[in-house]
């Protein structure tokens, strides 16, 4: 089978959310393809992200410290980025929030959730689109749940809807900047945030993880869990000049969960 080798020497890409999980393995694989990367997330653990990179691919990774919740923080952080080529808006937070939890902490995690999903991405996305010249691309990470739904993941479920309409409003938007905007839909990743969510819903139904993790991939089409360097390839398709009349779409990598 043949394989598809991207460069993107010159390209200066900005990837959110990139101290672990997707994220990282989404700036890595931009770095390896030659590309100048810049990761920003809102704990300090993005220093050792960017250290790593740059071991790795032998190249400067460049680390931004920054809350995207705070949109005077995110402009502050992205001053010294004089051009974008890429945004991918990968940082997100993923809690269950049951409705009928008489816990009145339910009601802070939703509205801290929401506000990282949804403003968040637009903070980021606003200050970052000023650096961008005709020609980039825009990535939005939502999730298989924006196109589906669970129980008790109304924060996260909801949020991850909005991304898909914050993606096709923002295509429509810079498209006569020539700007593409995209979204990526990932399915069970092994990530800690997911490994969470498992660890959660097993305490509330009683079941097994090991049981709940084998129905969840049975779902699939192709069996497995899929780990965060499985992502990769769908962004740099997507930032890609092979992606280059692709807009406001969701490409769905969840290896054949949800078929939509």
């Amino acid at each position: 089978m043949g394989r598809i080798h991207y460069d993107f020497s010159g390209e200066r890409v900005l990837v959110t959310g990139a101290s672990r999980g997707i994220g990282f393995a989404v700036a890595r694989a931009f770095a390896m393809a030659g590309a100048d990367v810049a990761v920003l997330s809102s704990g300090s653990g993005i220093h050792a992200a960017a250290e790593a990179i740059a071991a790795e691919c032998g190249r400067p990774c460049r680390a931004c410290e920054a809350d995207i919740t705070d949109s005077a923080s995110i402009k502050a952080a992205l001053a010294d980025l004089d051009r974008i080529d890429v945004l991918v808006n990968n940082a997100g937070l993923e809690r269950i929030t049951p409705l009928t939890d008489p816990d009145e902490a339910i009601e802070e995690t939703f509205r801290r959730i929401t506000d990282v999903n949804i403003n968040g991405t637009f903070y980021v996305t606003r200050h970052a689109v000023l650096k961008m010249p005709e020609g980039s691309s825009v990535i939005v990470t939502a999730s298989i749940w924006s196109r589906t739904a669970v129980s008790e993941f109304s924060a996260y479920v909801g949020s991850k809807h909005a991304n898909l309409g914050f993606t096709r409003v923002m295509a429509k938007e810079l498209g006569s900047r020539g700007i593409r905007v995209n979204a990526v839909c990932p399915g069970w990743v092994r990530t800690e945030a997911a490994m969470l969510s498992l660890a959660n819903m097993s305490k509330r139904t009683g079941r097994r993880e090991e049981d709940l993790l084998n129905e969840i991939t049975g779902a699939q089409v192709l069996p497995g869990l899929m780990e965060p360097g499985d992502m990769a390839a769908a962004y740099l398709y997507l930032a890609s000049d092979g992606a280059r009349d692709i807009t406001g779409q969701a490409i769905m990598v969840d290896r054949g969960e949800v078929m939509a």
